[in-house]
């Protein structure tokens, strides 16, 4: 696919994360597909291990919800940066609610295969995360 086709790919895909919708997941998301996710020593795995990423998000802040601020792609790779926005309403990382919002970016590559995502590996400023929701010290 090319570059242009490849960034449509991901138009779709942030409507997948902001919905969960599995439909969305099957045909965005290859079976074999694989996502590094800071903090965990071996990678997720395939629609179902997206999904699981974005409930672990949504346990601690419910209505989270990511926009898509820009995209560069070359080849069979989609660099994006997104903001995620949402409350903590929830136990995040072992902190319990505290009903703050975040606005927190992430800067995420990708590589796509016949129109589906193959790999992700993600970088979210958690710390800033953590900061926002008052889990460590903020500047």
């Amino acid at each position: 696919m090319t570059p242009d086709a490849n960034k449509g790919v991901m138009i779709r895909f942030t409507e997948f994360i902001n919905t969960a919708s599995e439909t969305l997941a099957a045909e965005l998301i290859s079976p074999d597909a694989i996502f590094h996710v800071p903090g965990r020593s071996e990678p997720m795995r395939g629609p179902a291990g997206y999904l699981a990423i974005i409930q672990m998000m949504r346990g601690g802040f419910p209505d989270i919800q990511w926009t898509l601020e820009e995209m560069v792609a070359e080849g069979d790779k989609v660099a994006a940066r997104f903001t995620m926005r949402g409350t903590h309403l929830g136990t995040f990382f072992g902190t319990p609610s505290t009903g703050k919002t975040i606005a927190v970016q992430a800067l995420n590559i990708y590589r796509l295969s016949d129109g589906q995502i193959i790999e992700e590996t993600g970088q979210p400023d958690l710390l800033g995360l953590l900061q926002q929701i008052g889990a460590v010290p903020g500047n």
